[in-house]
């Protein structure tokens, strides 16, 4: 059975396009077929994944608004991953999708006919609370919080986390939030721990394992067109091998992994 998983945070800078691409790859390290969908009208996503989103015929928004069938939008990718990429037309579709009924269903009925195809489908939501992210959390199955750990990191935090209970009352009442996943960790200073001690204890929200450290090869990664696993050995390739191992073994009836902020590494 397809995992769908959602990753979303309305909060830019946050390392949710890399942790997309970068767990996407990881899990096809474990010999799984990965789809990963970019449902941001800026690209970024399909950008770090070599594809220059200006040069391309086909893309979500097509799919999204009805004009194309989802198997002739998805590309292949030097990860191994599949993409179903985002155009800055995807800006549009918002707004179409605002005036049909069952707006917050149209990304789950365009990806029905792809459930058998692969073993992973990976959402990247766009860094806001809009439809096509209400989008992204009705096909989901699981949901991915990406948190920075920086000051001020909770800010919308509580927002999103009400959007999720509203998605699960309303479009997906077996939506499952999976935790806050810590991303540009610094595991010398106390200040991420404070950060993350903070935002656990206040939302009741679950920390997932390990934390993804804060480094330069995701940037140089993004730079290239391809994930950071895809270059030589460093410890944020290897803290997304570890994430994807400890969530495939979550799906497959383990229990999760999770971090304790207050711990030291």
């Amino acid at each position: 059975m397809t995992t769908v998983l959602a990753v979303a945070n309305q909060k830019g800078g946050v390392a949710k396009t890399t942790t997309v691409a970068s767990l996407g790859a990881a899990l096809v390290g474990l010999g799984q077929k990965v789809l990963v969908v970019d449902l941001d009208p800026q690209g970024c996503l399909t950008f770090s994944l070599g594809h220059n989103p200006d040069r391309l015929d086909a893309s979500v928004h097509e799919v999204l608004t009805g004009d194309l069938a989802v198997q002739d939008a998805v590309i292949d990718t030097e990860d191994g991953v599949a993409l179903l990429p985002a155009t800055i037309d995807l800006a549009g579709a918002e707004a179409l999708l605002l005036m049909r009924p069952g707006r917050e269903f149209a990304l789950k009925r365009a990806l029905a006919p792809l459930l058998d195809d692969y073993d992973t489908i990976i959402i990247d939501c766009p860094p806001s609370l809009g439809v096509l992210t209400l989008n992204g959390l009705t096909a989901a199955q699981s949901v991915l919080v990406p948190l920075q750990c920086e000051t001020l990191a909770h800010r919308g935090v509580g927002q999103l986390l009400r959007t999720v209970t509203e998605v699960q009352q309303i479009t997906n009442p077996d939506l499952v939030l999976l935790g806050a996943l810590p991303t540009l960790y610094d595991a010398r200073t106390t200040h991420s721990r404070d950060v993350l001690s903070d935002v656990s204890d206040r939302y009741n929200l679950p920390v997932l394992a390990p934390p993804i450290p804060r480094t330069v090869r995701f940037a140089e990664a993004t730079a290239s067109g391809a994930t950071v696993l895809a270059g030589r050995k460093n410890k944020g390739a290897q803290a997304y091998r570890d994430l994807a191992e400890n969530l495939a073994k979550h799906w497959a009836g383990s229990e999760l992994a999770t971090f304790s902020p207050g711990s030291a590494e």
